[in-house]
């Protein structure tokens, strides 16, 4: 079976690299024959850092769906050229601090109070560029919650993320979600981890799902865990799908 994990605030806490704990319940994974994929919100370039170096050539899909690889190859979905300035022209009409990520460099002018700047390009892989200068965009992050700028994102051929509680804005193409990055692997039957909006349409179409912390995404999945008992709960589907256990 394959098994598909979200990183922060599921199998990675704090912005910080995989715990020893984490990585023996993906490596037990493993041992009983699975495979493990990894589906975050970060960038290719943000989700390897976190990872042990034993993990960089699995499967993974990035920037909820836009970003792709497998090994060494790697593709990506960019937002059509219109879509892009438009994005870029409400950005800079009402200052809005921004994120904003191309196939691999970026443009960043949220300052380094903002919780995502810890792991934004912390091994320096990549160049921080005005945004004028920046192309092929293929996700963007605003960190705001203005009412009228959602609005005005919502008009647009786009799949928003709207986390309320952090006031920002997540923004990638249109139909563009994890679900839809792992299909472009060839991935369509799984075991999905995660915690948050981003994982709606992974547990929507996983074979099982599990929602870790309590969150209102939960109601879409079909067991929830707490971020202490992630571990324990990898391991035991490990063994529960290795046998072949109907649920």
């Amino acid at each position: 079976m394959i098994f598909v994990f979200d990183l922060d605030g599921t199998i990675c806490f704090n912005g910080k690299p995989l715990t020893t704990d984490i990585c023996a319940a993906l490596d037990e994974c493993i041992e009983a024959g699975h495979e493990v994929v990894f589906a975050s919100a970060r960038p290719i370039r943000d989700l390897l850092p976190v990872l042990p170096e034993k993990y960089h050539g699995f499967r993974m899909v990035g920037g909820n769906g836009a970003f792709t690889r497998h090994g060494d190859q790697s593709s990506c979905v960019s937002f059509d050229a219109e879509t892009a300035e438009k994005l870029k022209a409400l950005t800079m009409q009402h200052e809005v601090k921004y994120l904003f990520d191309s196939d691999w460099e970026y443009s960043y002018t949220g300052g380094e109070e903002q919780p995502i700047y810890e792991g934004l390009d912390p091994l320096k892989l990549a160049k921080n560029k005005p945004l004028h200068e920046l192309e092929n965009i293929s996700k963007a992050v605003l960190f705001t919650d203005d009412e009228f700028i959602r609005q005005a994102i919502t008009a647009l051929p786009v799949t928003i993320f709207h986390h309320h509680a952090e006031r920002l804005i997540d923004i990638s193409p249109a139909a563009i979600n994890k679900a839809a990055g792992l299909k472009r692997l060839g991935i369509e039957d799984y075991i999905a981890f995660g915690n948050d909006q981003n994982d709606h349409e992974l547990f929507t179409y996983a074979a099982y799902s599990v929602c870790v912390g309590d969150h209102p995404i939960s109601q879409f999945a079909d067991e929830m865990t707490t971020p202490e008992e992630v571990s324990h709960t990898v391991k035991k589907l490990a063994v529960r799908f290795r046998e072949k256990i109907v649920m």
